[in-house]
C-alpha cells in the first residue's frame, strides 16, 4: 500500500494539470448540491423562525373540525365559524382572550395601478387584530384602522406596490374597495410572510367584502392566562366547543401555517434544484471516466515496465484509485466551501430580485455537508474504477508495443447489446405510452434509452464524424480532413467525451420540447374550447390574486356591443364523499360561449338542484340524465342534486357545473376566475373590446385579452419555467465544455510527437489551431446531434405519458427555431472548448516535440 501511496503521490505532483478538468467538474456539481441544501436548511430554519415569533401569543385556535380538499391542492377550504363562540370561549377558565381572524382573499392595486402579487403566493386580507398578543403582525409605522375604509398593509406589499403611509389605493375583494393605508406592519420581524400580500382592515369591513354573512369567520384566537399550557387549554375548550368545532394549539397552527407558506414551496423549490444537481453530477461522471481513461491508456508503458518491475496489478489499480480519492476528496471539500458561498450569494440575491430571504444566519447542517462530500467522493470513485482496473490488467509486454489502436468502437458485442438494450426501451417505453398508460413504464423506457445512447455511442461515432466531418476536408481543406481523422481515431474516447455533452443538450431539448408542447397544449385548449370574442382574467397564479367581482359579467353582458357575457366562478365541495371543484355560473350562457362537447340531457333549467357534469365523473359515479347525486359542501349542508346534464370536455369549464342560485346559500367569498364574452353580430373586435375595458376599468381593472392574447398568457409562466431551466443547465454545459477541453488537451499531449512532425513538415500555427477547434466541434457536433435525438424522444415520452396520466389531451409540438438555437450553442461550445487545446498545440517547441516519445 505505501508504495502505491509513492506511486500516486509522484503521478499527481508529476501530471497535476491532467486532472484539472475533473477536479473542477466535481467541484461544480458538489457546490451546487452543497449550495442546494444549504439553502434550503437556512429558509427552513428562518421560516421557523419567523412563524414562531408571529404565533408566540397565540395558545390555541378554534376553528371548524372538517374540511374538503379537492384533488391536487394540499390545503383544503373550511367551514367559518360563528363569532358568536367568542364570548363561550372567554368563559372557560384559564382563557384570558379572545378575538375571531376573519380571512379571505384582498389583492391591493398598486401606484402604477397594476395589481400586487398573485404570482402564486395568497394575497390575504382580514380584519386587524387589536390585541397585540395575538396579531401575528406588528405594527411598525403609523396606526391601526379605526374607520370603514381605512387598512394597515405589511411592508413589504407596499415598498413593492410603491405606497405608503396616507396613500389612497383600490382593494379588490374582489370587488374594487377604496382604502387608504393609515400602518405598515411587519410579520415575525419581516417585512412580509414570503410573498404573501397582506391587508388588515375593521372587523366591519372585513365582514362585509370578506364573508357572505356577518358574524363568521375563519378562526377564533385565544390566549392563555399566566401558567396555563397550551395543551391545558386546548382540553378546556374542547369540552365547550360544538361537535364539528375543534381547537389546536398555536404551536400546530404555526406548523401548519409554517408548511402551507414555506414548506410546499421549499419541497418543490428544492427538489428542483437537486434534480438539476443530479444532471450536473451525471455530466461530470462522463467527464470524470474520460479523463482517467485517457490518463490510463497514456500510462500504458509506465505501468508495464512497473509491473515488468514486479509491481502487483492490485497495486498499480490502488495507485490509480488513490490519484482518484485524491482528487476527489479534495475538489469535493473545495465543492463544501463554493455551495456555502453559493447559498450566501443566494441569501444576498433574492432580496434584491423581489423574493424577501428571511433574515438569518446560513444554518449548515450536518447532513449538508455529509451528502455533498459524499456523493462528491463516490461519483469520482466510481468513474475512476474501470480505467483503474483496466490499468492493473496492464501486461508487462505493453512496455515493448507501440500504442495500439483503438477498435472498441466497432465491438460487435456492443453492437449487439445497446441493439438489445434499444430495443428493450423502445418496447417497454410505447408499452407504458400506448398500451397501458403508466408514468413508471415510460421513465424505466427513457432511462433504458439513455443508457442505449451510452452503450452505441461508440458504434454509431465513426458514422456520424464521417457525416457531420464530410463537408470538412471540401471546405477546410486538409485541415479539415486531419480534424475528421484526428476526431475518427478513437471512437470510444470521442463518443466519452460527447456523451457529457449529450446529456447537457438532451436536457435542454427536454425541457424545450416539453415547454413548447404545453403551449401547444394551451393553445389547442382555448381554440378548440373557448367560443368568444375575448376573454377578462385578473393575472393571477395558484393561490395568489382575488378573482374577478360577481357582478362584472351582468355589467357587461347589458352592453349593445355584446351578446354574451359569462362569469365563471369557483366552489368545492364532497360529491358522494370525495372533495371536488365546482364551476359556478350561469349554464345556458356557458354553453353558448363554450364547446363543451357533445351534451347528454340540457345544460337550461338547472336551477338551485340541478347539476351537470363531465362524461369522466359520471362514469365515475355511475349517473346519467336523470340520476341523483349527493353534495355536502363546506358549511355541513347536504343537498341531494339531479343530474340535468352530462357534457364532453372540460378544460375550461370544470367537471361540475351549478348556479350561483345554487350556490348562494353556502358561499363565503365569492369570486369569478374568468369572464368569456361573445360580442353580437356586426361588431368589430377593436369597438367590442374598448367597450368591455371601460366597463371592467370600474371593476379594478382587470386585463381584457383576444382568444389568442388569453392563450398566450395562460402559458406565460412557461417562458419564464424555461428561462430558469436553461440558466441551471448551463452549469451542466459548463462541465461538458470541461471535459471536452479536457480531453484536447490530454489527446495534445499524446500527440505531442505526431504535431510536432506535422509542424516540421509544414504545417502552420494557425493551421494547427484550427485542425484542433475543428476536431472539437466535431467531437460538440457529435454530442449535440445525439442530444437533440434524445432529447425530444425523451420530450415526446413525457408528454404521451401525461397525456395518458390526466384527463387533458396534450399536444407533441417540436420547436424548430428553439432547437436550431440549441445546436447552435452546442457547435459555439464545442469551438470554444477547443480554444485553449488549440492555443498551447500551437505553441509546442518542433524540435522537443519531435524528439518526444
Amino acid at each position: 500500500m505505501n508504495a502505491a501511496l509513492r506511486l500516486s503521490a509522484a503521478s499527481l505532483r508529476a501530471h497535476r494539470r491532467r486532472f484539472a478538468g475533473t477536479f473542477l467538474a466535481v467541484f461544480l456539481g458538489v457546490a451546487f448540491l452543497a449550495g442546494t441544501l444549504v439553502m434550503g436548511d437556512t429558509l427552513r430554519a428562518s421560516f421557523d423562525t419567523m412563524f414562531g415569533k408571529a404565533a408566540r401569543g397565540t395558545d390555541a385556535v378554534v376553528r371548524s373540525a372538517d374540511a374538503i380538499t379537492t384533488p391536487g391542492e394540499a390545503q383544503g377550504v373550511r367551514q367559518l365559524v360563528d363569532t358568536g363562540l367568542t364570548r363561550t370561549i372567554e368563559k372557560v377558565p384559564g382563557v384570558a382572550a379572545a378575538v375571531p381572524d376573519i380571512q379571505g382573499a384582498g389583492q391591493l392595486v398598486g401606484a402604477d395601478g397594476e395589481p400586487i402579487g398573485g404570482q402564486g403566493p395568497p394575497t390575504a386580507a382580514g380584519n386587524w387584530i387589536t390585541d397585540p398578543e395575538l396579531n401575528p403582525y406588528r405594527l411598525a409605522e403609523g396606526r391601526a384602522p379605526q374607520k370603514s375604509g381605512e387598512v394597515v398593509v405589511n411592508r413589504g406589499t407596499a415598498e413593492r406596490g410603491g405606497l405608503s403611509l396616507g396613500d389612497t389605493t383600490v382593494l379588490r375583494t374582489p370587488d374594487p374597495v377604496k382604502v387608504t393605508i393609515v400602518g405598515l406592519a411587519t410579520f415575525g420581524g419581516e417585512d412580509g410572510m414570503a410573498q404573501v400580500t397582506y391587508t388588515g382592515m375593521t372587523r366591519a369591513d372585513a365582514e362585509k367584502y370578506l364573508t357572505a354573512r356577518p358574524g363568521e369567520a375563519a378562526s377564533i384566537l385565544v390566549r392563555a392566562e399566566p401558567g396555563v399550557s397550551q395543551q391545558e387549554l386546548v382540553d378546556r375548550l374542547s369540552g365547550v366547543l360544538p361537535q364539528d368545532v375543534e381547537a389546536i394549539t398555536g404551536q400546530e397552527s404555526a406548523e401548519e401555517n409554517n408548511e402551507m407558506i414555506s414548506g410546499q414551496f421549499l419541497s418543490i423549490f428544492t427538489l428542483f434544484l437537486l434534480v438539476f444537481s443530479g444532471v450536473a453530477l451525471l455530466v461530470a461522471t462522463f467527464s470524470i471516466h474520460n479523463t482517467f481513461a485517457i490518463v490510463v491508456a497514456q500510462r500504458t508503458r509506465e505501468n508495464a515496465l512497473l509491473r515488468a518491475l514486479g509491481a502487483s496489478r492490485r497495486q498499480i489499480t490502488a495507485a490509480t484509485l488513490v490519484e482518484a480519492t485524491a482528487v476527489a476528496v479534495t475538489a469535493s471539500l473545495a465543492g463544501l466551501a463554493g455551495g456555502i458561498g453559493i447559498a450566501a450569494g443566494l441569501q444576498a440575491l433574492f432580496p434584491a430580485i423581489g423574493f424577501p430571504f428571511p433574515e438569518g444566519s446560513l444554518v449548515i447542517g450536518a447532513l449538508s455537508l455529509a451528502l455533498p462530500l459524499a456523493v462528491g467522493v463516490v461519483v469520482c470513485l466510481g468513474s475512476a474504477l474501470l480505467p483503474a482496473v483496466r490499468a492493473g490488467h496492464t501486461a508487462p509486454l505493453a512496455a515493448l508495443r507501440e500504442t495500439a489502436v483503438d477498435t472498441s468502437g466497432a465491438s460487435r458485442s456492443r453492437a449487439l447489446t445497446g441493439a438489445a438494450l434499444g430495443a428493450l426501451a423502445l418496447a417497454i417505453t410505447l408499452a407504458g405510452v400506448l398500451v397501458t398508460p403508466s408514468v413508471w413504464l415510460a421513465g424505466t423506457g427513457a432511462v433504458l434509452a439513455l443508457v442505449t445512447f451510452v452503450v452505441l455511442g461508440p458504434v454509431a461515432s465513426s458514422t456520424a464524424v464521417r457525416v457531420l466531418g464530410g463537408p470538412l476536408h471540401r471546405l477546410r481543406g486538409i485541415t479539415g480532413g486531419l480534424a475528421r481523422r484526428n476526431a475518427l481515431r478513437s471512437p470510444k474516447r470521442t463518443a466519452a467525451t460527447a456523451s457529457a455533452l449529450m446529456i447537457g443538450v438532451a436536457v435542454v431539448s427536454l425541457f424545450t420540447v416539453f415547454g413548447a408542447s404545453l403551449k401547444a397544449t394551451m393553445d389547442q385548449t382555448v381554440s378548440r374550447s373557448f367560443a368568444g370574442d375575448v376573454a377578462v382574467s385578473a393575472p393571477s397564479f395558484g393561490a395568489g390574486g382575488s378573482g374577478l367581482s360577481p357582478r362584472l359579467a351582468p355589467a357587461v353582458g347589458e352592453l349593445p356591443e355584446v351578446d354574451t357575457a359569462v362569469g365563471l366562478g369557483r366552489g368545492v365541495a364532497e360529491v358522494e364523499g370525495d372533495g371536488r371543484a365546482l364551476t359556478v355560473t350561469d349554464p345556458a350562457a356557458l354553453e353558448r360561449t363554450f364547446d363543451l362537447g357533445e351534451i347528454r340531457g340540457s345544460l337550461t333549467g338547472l336551477g338551485t338542484t340541478g347539476i351537470a357534469l363531465t362524461e369522466k365523473e359520471a362514469d365515475r359515479l355511475d349517473v346519467a340524465p336523470g340520476d341523483t347525486t349527493r353534495l355536502t359542501f363546506t358549511d355541513g349542508q347536504e343537498q341531494t342534486f339531479t343530474v340535468r346534464a352530462v357534457y364532453g370536455r372540460s378544460e375550461l369549464a370544470g367537471d361540475y357545473v351549478i348556479t350561483r342560485d345554487a350556490w348562494a346559500p353556502h358561499r363565503t367569498q365569492d369570486a369569478d376566475t374568468l369572464v368569456a364574452v361573445s360580442f353580437a353580430d356586426g361588431v368589430s373586435a377593436e369597438q367590442g373590446k374598448a367597450a368591455v375595458e371601460k366597463v371592467a376599468g370600474q371593476y379594478g381593472n382587470p386585463e381584457v385579452q383576444t382568444r389568442e392574447e388569453y392563450a398566450e398568457s395562460s402559458a406565460g409562466g412557461i417562458d419564464m419555467m424555461l428561462t430558469l431551466v436553461y440558466a441551471l443547465l448551463a452549469l451542466a454545459v459548463l462541465i461538458a465544455l470541461l471535459g471536452i477541453a479536457n480531453t484536447l488537451t490530454l489527446a495534445i499531449h499524446e500527440r505531442t510527437r505526431e504535431l510536432g512532425l506535422l509542424r516540421a513538415v509544414g504545417q502552420t500555427r494557425a493551421q494547427l489551431r484550427a485542425m484542433v477547434r475543428w476536431e472539437s466541434v466535431l467531437v460538440a457536433a457529435f454530442g449535440t446531434a445525439g442530444g437533440l435525438a434524445l432529447g425530444g424522444f425523451l420530450g415526446w415520452v413525457l408528454v404521451a405519458a401525461s397525456d395518458g396520466a390526466s384527463d387533458s389531451a396534450f399536444a407533441f409540438a417540436i420547436p424548430p427555431v428553439q432547437l436550431a438555437l440549441v445546436a447552435l450553442v452546442g457547435l459555439a461550445a464545442g469551438a470554444l472548448a477547443g480554444l485553449r487545446p488549440a492555443s498551447r498545440a500551437s505553441r509546442l517547441n518542433v524540435l522537443q516535440a519531435i524528439a518526444t516519445e
